[in-house]
């Protein structure tokens, strides 16, 4: 994905500088790989266990519309 900091930083309402801070700890467990504006996903299970609970809430909520 190509997305600039500025522009992670303006979705989700924080400065730009606190985008890079976190980019960087995710970075260095191996989870993304963050340069120039691209982020990669390397290890979907690190991210995912890095996330918080609403992630698994927003991943669990099609299920339990179409019980």
């Amino acid at each position: 994905m190509n997305l600039t900091q500025q522009f992670l930083a303006e979705m989700l309402g924080v400065r730009r500088t606190s985008v890079t801070e976190v980019a960087r700890r995710v970075q260095s467990t191996g989870a993304i790989h963050y340069a120039r504006g691209e982020i990669s996903i390397l290890d979907r299970q690190i991210l995912e266990r890095l996330s918080c609970e609403c992630h698994t809430t927003l991943v669990e909520q099609p299920k339990s519309l179409s019980r």
